[in-house]
């Protein structure tokens, strides 16, 4: 079976039409006359709220919160881990759509949890959960075709949220993934645990990248997945950020968008050392990609092929949400091997 089936191709068109919509950042505000300002990507120049009411700006649809929502369907996997590291289990009635395996110290916790749908459930599905608050991995959990629009759920009485990777600004950056913690806690009323945990992927992140301080950048390569060409993560992809943390180089960083289609011919012409794998459902496994990329007699000379280094990266673990920070050490152990021995 080659790798040719592309949900990622949906993803990418999700991210381009989000684009379309103006840039918004976080507001937060607080009751008591107080207020915490924020800059123009939703960072809290201040220390976030406790108390409440609570307004939030996202994606541009503004939301008051007189308490914290007490009944959450998360759709998409990166929610419902982000949820799960606040310490918010006891709020979550719904997950839906897993896209690889949960971070072993969440399992537990995620398998207590319905699971509504093995992709974007319906919208009567979610009803059915009574949830007061819906929190949205990709542009597609609101799909208005599919009837999950945002303004429906307001019509139904639910609020809702939007992972800020779909708010239209097209670069993403691990401080989108840091802002978004910091967000999630403030509405939920646990700013303080979200500072913590911003405190130990930050941590993690600077481990792995003094591991690899001095080291020569590393040529990578981004398999999402195609066979005609290649699907791969482009220059304002947060990936190609999480390859420079782990001192690498995203051979594909001068593509102007997230994920974008390059020729193999390219492939070829740019000599990655590495080939970085995304693994998730829909998409082909990850031995069906790397057996794909071997057969090919095309890029037998490319470094990465002939010499099969390959690094394999859950797709959970590019997008905006607490996995990112274990990437940079993935990345950075698959590429620099040696400054972990």
């Amino acid at each position: 079976m080659s790798p040719s089936f592309t949900p990622a191709r949906t993803r990418g068109f999700l991210r381009a039409a989000a684009a379309a919509l103006a840039l918004s950042s976080v507001l937060l505000t607080t009751g008591c006359g107080s207020s915490d300002e924020t800059d123009g990507d939703g960072k809290a120049t201040a220390a976030a709220p406790a108390d409440f009411p609570v307004t939030v700006d996202n994606c541009g649809v503004r939301t008051t919160y007189d308490e914290p929502p007490s009944r959450v369907v998360t759709i998409h996997q990166h929610p419902a881990e982000l949820m799960l590291a606040l310490g918010l289990k006891d709020r979550m009635v719904g997950t839906a759509f897993p896209d690889s395996a949960v971070l072993p110290e969440l399992k537990k916790d995620y398998e207590a949890i319905p699971e509504l749908a093995e992709r974007e459930p319906s919208f009567e599905t979610v009803l059915d959960a009574e949830p007061d608050f819906v929190y949205g991995g990709y542009g597609s959990a609101f799909d208005e075709k599919e009837g999950r629009s945002r303004e429906a759920f307001a019509d139904a009485g639910i609020d809702t949220y939007l992972n800020r990777e779909y708010c239209g600004k097209k670069k993403v950056t691990m401080r989108d993934t840091y802002d978004e913690i910091r967000t999630i806690g403030t509405v939920f009323g646990v700013p303080d645990r979200a500072d913590r945990l911003v405190t130990d992927l930050r941590s993690r992140v600077g481990k792995a990248t003094a591991a690899v301080e001095g080291e020569s950048q590393v040529p990578v390569f981004v398999y999402d997945s195609g066979d005609k060409s290649a699907f791969t993560a482009g220059g304002k992809s947060l990936g190609t950020e999480l390859i420079r943390l782990a001192g690498g180089e995203n051979v594909f960083a001068d593509l102007d968008d997230v994920f974008g289609d390059v020729s193999w011919e390219q492939v070829v012409e740019r000599k990655p050392e590495v080939i970085a794998i995304y693994d998730y459902a829909g998409a082909g496994s990850v031995e069906e990609k790397k057996k794909y990329l071997l057969s090919q007699p095309a890029l037998a000379d490319v470094p990465a092929v002939r010499n099969k280094r390959f690094v394999v990266l859950p797709l959970t673990a590019t997008l905006v949400g607490i996995r990112s920070a274990y990437a940079v050490e993935d990345l950075a152990r698959g590429l620099h091997p040696e400054s972990f021995r």
